[in-house]
């Protein structure tokens, strides 16, 4: 019925097209709070669908005119961040951003992917913390030897310059505003949400509930147009 609370639709839809009776998915924004009051225990969209499809990974990618970004880990607090990063989780993120290229033009899919360093200045060599030289830098090498273009890890304040965009195919950030900042500053309401890691195709706004625009005739659908497309795009893929 119509009074069914929106992240238990989520859930319905969702199971749909992993069971094959619908093609895409295509979700507008939910609140966290609209959630937990809808009786569910999951922080976003991509945590219920990760639950009800029982996938290993469900990664948020972000696709817009300019550039694209996955986020290596999603809605957990900063002081997890670093504690999730291991290679196992690297090797699973660089895993699918390869897959992903094959939904590129050809020229763009064939560019190296670059990965951002976690820290201020990427660690400066150990000054400003010690992950890059102890785990991100080894772990690169270890992508490169095997054949792979990856490039990093790129100092994350100067990662997303203009003159960066066209040099990769993805960026890979290591946490969730290190990533969705940068995209949403320069891309406004025209990028879209794909989440990759399912057994089915979800895409989305990149942006918020925005309450105070309800009623008014206001909101800019431009994203949901774009998300709409995409799941169109890769459905037929």
């Amino acid at each position: 019925t119509s009074s069914k609370p929106p992240a238990l639709w989520v859930e319905e839809s969702g199971l749909a097209c992993f069971e094959k009776r619908a093609d895409a998915l295509v979700t507008g924004p939910l609140s966290k709070p609209e959630i937990f009051h809808s009786g569910l225990n999951d922080i976003g969209h991509t945590e219920i669908l990760k639950r009800l499809t029982k996938s290993k990974s469900a990664i948020m990618s972000f696709w817009g005119k300019h550039f694209r970004v996955l986020l290596a880990t999603g809605h957990i607090p900063l002081v997890q961040v670093e504690a999730q990063l291991n290679t196992d989780k690297l090797d699973d993120v660089l895993c699918l951003a390869l897959k992903a290229r094959s939904a590129l033009p050809k020229a763009l899919a064939k560019k190296p992917i670059a990965i951002l360093g976690l820290n201020p200045h990427s660690g400066d060599l150990g000054l400003i913390g010690k992950f890059e030289q102890e785990i991100l830098c080894p772990w690169i090498e270890k992508q490169r030897k095997a054949g792979f273009k990856i490039e990093g890890p790129l100092v994350p304040d100067a990662a997303f310059h203009q003159n960066n965009w066209s040099k990769f195919s993805f960026y890979i950030a290591l946490y969730h505003d290190q990533g969705l900042i940068p995209f949403k500053a320069l891309h406004g309401f025209s990028g879209v949400h794909v989440t990759l890691g399912l057994p089915l195709v979800r895409s989305s706004v990149d942006h918020g509930t925005a309450k105070d625009l309800f009623g008014k005739n206001k909101a800019d659908p431009s994203s949901m147009i774009d998300a709409i497309k995409w799941a169109a795009q890769l459905a037929r893929r």
